[in-house]
């Protein structure tokens, strides 16, 4: 499973939509998530990935594509 999947499945366990509603496009926004919603979303994701996500670089996210792009790099980042 990619890590974009993993980070679809998380969300749309949190955020209760269906994960076809989630593309690179959407937004928290367009798929109804309230502010704690999203701070799940960020805890479950670091939490899966042993990763950190600041809050100003979540605040940066424009989109589900955004998010995903940067727990990729920061995945890759582990790695190294």
């Amino acid at each position: 499973m990619s890590i974009e999947e993993e980070v679809r499945d998380i969300v749309a366990n949190i955020v209760h939509v269906d994960k076809s509603v989630i593309t690179r496009e959407g937004t928290f926004k367009d798929m109804k998530a309230d502010s704690l919603d999203i701070v799940q979303a960020l805890v479950a994701v670091e939490d899966k990935f042993g990763i950190e996500i600041p809050d100003e670089e979540a605040q940066k996210f424009q989109n589900f594509g955004d998010f995903v792009a940067y727990v990729e790099s920061q995945v890759q980042k582990e790695k190294v």
